[in-house]
């Protein structure tokens, strides 16, 4: 069936006019009439094929008839190209970065100006037949990439292991694929959900929920034998919470180190369990120790942000310090390794028969010096997940930035108010004399150095800013200053946030490289997300005490530069 042919019995099942459907979606009767006599198919990914698939949807519910999954439909008729060009653009990029090919010989190979790779990286350009394209680079890629070295590196960014890709053809295969295929509904609803979990939280709140500030560190020693072996799921819960209480009931202050490549859903499964794990990490920092958590991101990506929504409220306080493995080979056995200063607490399991699991917990003193030095090397062949910037690091976070100014690539934000370097200094000061803001000087002086670095990047980089176009009633949006990690917010009102949207767009006339979208709804509350296509992606916690993680594991910076968000009203 061609896309005309289903758009046609949609539209003959649901008794609806294409006035109906273009009412719903927006599309302009000129162009659904293309669709409808099979003159013109939307491109996947565009804001006008999901746009069309929503109206359809919202037309069946409405009448109460079940249609199925409009979007598949459409992707699986003959006629349809699902290739989503903006994705394939941004995988190029991320390629690109990770991988540090080299241009002129890429364009020489594929016969593409070099002109050419750089306009259909900033995305001025698309590539007529992306098939071809994404075959010719994955060509290119998989010769070029064939010592141990590289071919290591290709594995990790796909997301493959590395004897999958020895062969040649099959490294071609697994690279165009990773070029051309869509994000499944998997990462974009997991990211959504974890960008979503992270804008809600409030640390402030979650201390008075769980009573954190009333918590009363024990002084009486846990009492459990110098061991203890458990067997299965139930028991592997139960040593875990042993291993926190003997850790949080001692006297050593010594860092924790944690890894686990268990089951995380079935352990969630348990509704007590989580509870009992989270309010004993809550006791680890309360009682003022450094947690050093080597996350499994090898996982399926759902049970991996699984695993990182779980961790939210303890980066916030900034005891972390997140891990993961690069390249770590097999998923037969299962294991978890649990050390602090008074305690050790080790397991293993046949993937896939985690009830027959056994686990180990020791405070026996050589056992002990064992395990930590166990750990000591775990930590030496692990990578830092994320970048967790406190007021503590500001001047790290700024110089990171600042050095970050002469890389190469796209910039692009999701901003839940206006960026600061656009707005005038008379509105400046009188946005703050209103909110009775009489220490000002530091403000200045951040204004001054965002508008010096944004104004170097601009001369030849694009910087691509999404803001919400409608202001807040009932929460205003407020200056953006989470960057010097300012203890109070500065809100707008409406006027002022009009004009300052105002002069965003002036400075968007005058600046050729500098975008700005404007959104009809508020994405997030008290998120910012800036991306440096290809290399990093920054999640900002706006709302005090601030907070930015920036992230550089390909696999979850990719899943956030991929992130489409939807409205929210």
């Amino acid at each position: 069936m061609k896309f005309n042919q289903q758009l046609s019995e949609y539209m003959e099942v649901l008794s609806c006019s294409a006035k109906d459907i273009c009412a719903i979606s927006g599309i302009s009767p000129a162009s659904f009439s293309r669709y409808k006599n099979g003159g013109h198919v939307p491109e996947f990914g565009t804001k006008t094929f999901e746009n069309l698939c929503k109206a359809i949807s919202k037309l069946a519910k409405d009448k109460g008839i079940e249609i199925g999954n409009v979007s598949k439909a459409f992707i699986e008729c003959e006629d349809f190209v699902a290739t989503d060009k903006e994705l394939l653009r941004q995988n190029f990029n991320t390629l690109i970065s990770a991988l540090d090919i080299n241009l002129s010989q890429l364009s020489q190979y594929i016969n593409y100006d070099t002109s050419a790779i750089f306009r259909i990286r900033n995305g001025s350009r698309k590539p007529g037949d992306v098939d071809q394209f994404a075959s010719s680079v994955a060509s290119f890629v998989a010769r070029e990439m064939e010592t141990a070295l590289q071919i290591a590196a290709v594995a990790e960014l796909i997301g493959c292991d590395v004897e999958e890709i020895g062969d040649l053809s099959i490294r071609y295969n697994k690279i165009k694929t990773w070029l051309l295929e869509s994000q499944g509904k998997e990462v974009g609803d997991t990211i959504s959900a974890f960008l979503y979990k992270l804008d809600e939280f409030d640390l402030n709140e979650y201390i008075k929920v769980i009573k954190f500030d009333e918590i009363k560190v024990p002084t009486v020693p846990f009492q459990i034998p110098s061991s203890k072996t458990y067997f299965g799921l139930e028991e592997m819960m139960e040593s875990e919470i042993d291993f926190i209480k003997a850790t949080v009931l001692s006297k050593s202050m010594e860092p924790v180190t944690m890894y686990s490549d268990m089951p995380i859903k079935e352990m969630a499964k348990d509704k007590e369990f989580p509870k009992k794990w989270m309010f004993g990490l809550a006791m680890m920092l309360k009682k003022g120790l450094h947690l050093n958590q080597i996350h499994n991101v090898d996982r399926n990506f759902d049970e991996m942000m699984l695993g990182l929504e779980s961790w939210i409220p303890m980066y916030m306080t900034g005891q972390i310090s997140p891990y993961y493995f690069k390249n770590v080979q097999g998923n037969v056995f299962l294991h978890l390794l649990k050390v602090s200063g008074a305690a050790a607490l080790s397991g293993q399991a046949i993937a896939g028969y985690h009830n027959d699991g056994s686990y180990y917990l020791t405070k026996n003193k050589k056992e002990l010096e064992y395990y930590q030095k166990r750990a000591d090397e775990m930590l030496k062949n692990a990578y830092p997940l994320m970048e967790i910037y406190r007021s503590n690091r500001r001047n790290e976070l700024n110089t990171f930035l600042l050095k970050d100014v002469t890389n190469t690539g796209k910039r692009r934000s999701i901003l839940s108010t206006l960026p600061l370097y656009t707005i005038s200094d008379e509105l400046l000061y009188k946005i703050l004399d209103r909110n009775n803001i009489e220490y000002i000087d530091e403000i200045k002086k951040y204004l001054e150095i965002q508008r010096e670095r944004v104004n170097h990047i601009l001369e030849n980089e694009i910087i691509e800013d999404e803001v919400p176009l409608v202001f807040s009633e009932n929460r205003p949006q407020v200056l953006e200053l989470s960057r010097i990690f300012w203890e109070e917010d500065i809100t707008y009102n409406k006027e002022e946030y009009e004009e300052h949207l105002s002069l965003s767009k002036e400075f968007m006339k005058k600046h050729s490289n500098y975008k700005l979208k404007c959104s009809s709804g508020q994405t997030f509350r008290n998120l910012q997300i800036h991306i440096h296509e290809g290399k990093w992606a920054m999640v900002s916690k706006a709302k005090a005490p601030a907070i930015h993680f920036v992230i550089k594991h390909p696999k979850l910076r990719s899943a956030i530069e991929n992130f489409i968000p939807p409205i929210k009203d």
